[in-house]
């Protein structure tokens, strides 16, 4: 071993051997932070060939490389004889997206749209500006590059009413075909084809937790399950997520960037639609006007369609932007109307809202005292530490009324242990300072347990308007969280239930107490008591970060759909919209995996719409897979 010794502040020098070893330790630790988001990891940019050779006409133009819009481009261009353009307002995702848990980080960056919802004055208050917070992804893989990852199907119920509301081929027998769909492996290294590779949260670290929340879920009669079950309505289990040894493994992963070295396929990044061009009838979208890099404005032609997969906020901006809405809201902002409908409305979302008890238990000094740079580096050498998984591994839907098998709540759990104070300040940044301290310092004494509590069906009804003409202005968001009172109502039930959780044998054990948080207002009221808890939620209740609904999809004779059941835009023959935003309702769970399953069923009402020319897929595995 040569001496390559350098000189450092040190009482004693290395005489060779040991900076040899730190210094191929080093390089080792920088390799694999590199590793952790490389450049082959993701779909090359096409951007500098459209302003060199000039951009052409495509038979599909995909707007967002989200986890629909990443869906609907590979398996697109499964047809050799079809020419795909996809358009990403982001970038390359950084290496903190890679990292489970790690999502937090990536908000109020330039990989995420920061959304604000308009001021309501009893909920989200003690969010910094008082104001709703409601994050998307603005990166490759879309949102579901920055979400926890979760990959729960939604309830058999949720789409047997979209079958029942007049949307064909949308009722759980027909939409579980295409999450089967989702998740098969197929294709081969001559022709790859995109999948999500799902895998579950079971943090080694919080074995003792997890049963706990197992034990005293069943103590209560919610029945405990290894893995959900198809259709699945009430339980505790284990959280599939779209995760494989501990990388995330997002759409714009495992569906787009697999299979972009096709050369039918073009991806060009940092690309911000603004505005989607009809023909004089408006009944034809004839081409897409965008933004490249903030500084080249650029136009595609389309030969057959646009596809629209920009989010449940930003899919009805663009369409508003380009004529498409409703009529007084344009006028207004002087946009030329080309079709008055109703987009923009029905904005559907969760309630969020978070319950943490204090634990003081000897048992969990099992759990190792190792920082974050511990955890870092243990994931970076041996891919092997808490940082593999979430910060939460199981959840459970229970109905509070006890009147029936649909869950009315749903519940995530997230452990911090004692001491983990920069970590959990970064999952509570976006509070108000003096509440985020005030949980420090409790944290720097005792370990906490949060309990995320979700109303699985709300009833209130918001709606997107655009706040200008400008497409660089950000939204207006009305949510309208808990302006029905039956959704207030629900959550008041759901906090019952955590407190009759806390009286369990199984949480009595881990001596875990409900934590009361020192609020001026709610402390005038009697600790527990119906009128503190509703002053809680206006305080610490917020978004669930599950917005749907804005491009509705529903029959003709649904005054307020948008886009037909086969999510072709209504009056307009080319043009559809496949991503959350055309759910009817919200699903009652989290909404990744439903909107990777709308971007299968988009494609394949394309492929079967446009069957005349599927020739051009003539690869016998490619011709299987596409009529299961």
């Amino acid at each position: 071993m040569t001496n390559t010794s350098i000189q450092l502040p040190c009482a004693a020098q290395s005489v060779g051997a040991v900076n040899s070893l730190v210094t191929t330790l080093f390089q080792t630790i920088l390799t694999a932070q590199c590793a952790l988001s490389a450049k082959s990891d993701w779909p090359p940019d096409y951007g500098d060939e459209a302003l060199k050779d000039g951009i052409g006409k495509y038979d599909f133009i995909v707007i967002g490389a989200g986890s629909a819009g990443s869906v609907v481009a590979s398996r697109l261009s499964e047809n050799t004889k079809w020419k795909v353009l996809v358009l990403e307002v982001g970038d390359d995702p950084p290496q903190e997206s890679e990292i489970p848990g790690w999502h937090p980080f990536l908000q109020r960056t330039r990989y995420s749209w920061d959304y604000f919802s308009e001021p309501l004055p009893h909920i989200c208050q003690a969010l910094g500006r008082r104001l709703c917070y409601n994050p998307r992804g603005k990166l490759i893989g879309g949102s579901g590059a920055i979400n926890g990852m979760i990959y729960v199907k939604g309830h058999r119920q949720d789409f047997d009413d979209w079958l029942a509301a007049g949307n064909t081929q949308w009722g759980w027998a027909d939409v579980n075909r295409f999450y089967e769909r989702a998740v098969r492996p197929v294709g081969n290294t001559t022709h790859p084809m995109g999948y999500v590779v799902i895998d579950a949260y079971k943090d080694e670290g919080s074995v003792l937790l997890n049963s706990a929340i197992f034990n005293a879920t069943a103590e209560l009669g919610v029945p405990s399950m290894s893995a959900f079950e198809d259709g699945v309505e009430v339980g505790t289990a284990f959280l599939p997520v779209t995760n494989s040894k501990g990388r995330r493994t997002a759409t714009g992963k495992t569906y787009l960037a697999k299979v972009s070295r096709r050369p039918n396929l073009h991806v060009i990044k940092n690309a911000h639609v603004h505005k989607i061009h009809f023909d004089s009838s408006g009944k034809r979208a004839t081409r897409v006007t965008f933004s490249l890099r903030e500084s080249y404005e650029l136009s595609v032609e389309v030969r057959k369609e646009v596809v629209l997969s920009a989010g449940a906020i930003d899919s009805p901006k663009l369409l508003m932007l380009s004529g498409v809405g409703p009529r007084k809201h344009l006028e207004k902002l002087d946009i030329p109307v080309v079709r008055d409908m109703p987009v923009g409305s029905n904005l559907r979302d969760h309630v969020a809202l978070r319950v943490h008890f204090k634990l003081e238990h000897t048992s969990l000094n099992a759990f190792e005292q190792t920082t974050y740079i511990d955890f870092l580096y243990q994931f970076l050498t041996r891919n092997n530490s808490r940082l593999v998984n979430g910060p939460s591994s199981i959840t459970s839907f229970i109905n509070t009324k006890g009147d029936s098998d649909l869950p009315d709540i749903q519940y995530h759990y997230a452990l911090h242990q004692q001491g983990d104070v920069d970590f959990f300040g970064v999952h509570f940044a976006r509070r108000d300072q003096k509440y985020t301290a005030r949980l420090s310092g409790i944290l720097r004494k005792s370990h906490l347990v949060t309990f995320l509590l979700m109303s699985t069906k709300p009833r209130s009804v918001g709606k997107i308007r655009l706040r200008s003409s400008d497409y660089l202005d950000h939204p207006r968001i009305f949510s309208n969280y808990l302006s029905d009172p039956e959704d207030m109502a629900t959550i008041l039930r759901g906090i019952r239930f955590i407190e009759r959780l806390e009286r369990t044998k199984a949480m009595r054990e881990l001596n875990a107490t409900l934590l009361r948080i020192p609020l001026e207002e709610c402390d005038e009221y009697e600790y527990r008591s119906e009128a503190y808890w509703r002053c809680y939620v206006k305080y610490f209740g917020e978004a669930g970060y599950h917005q749907t609904g804005t491009v509705k999809m529903g029959p003709s004779s649904d005054r307020g759909a948008c886009v037909d059941p086969r999510l072709r835009l209504y009056g307009v023959e080319n043009l559809r919209v496949a991503d959350a935003s055309i759910m009817p309702d919200v699903p009652r769970g989290n909404t990744n995996a439903p909107t990777i399953m709308i971007g299968e069923r988009g494609a394949d009402f394309i492929k079967q719409d446009w069957k005349k020319d599927d020739q051009g897929a003539n690869d016998s595995k490619w011709r299987s897979f596409n009529a299961l």
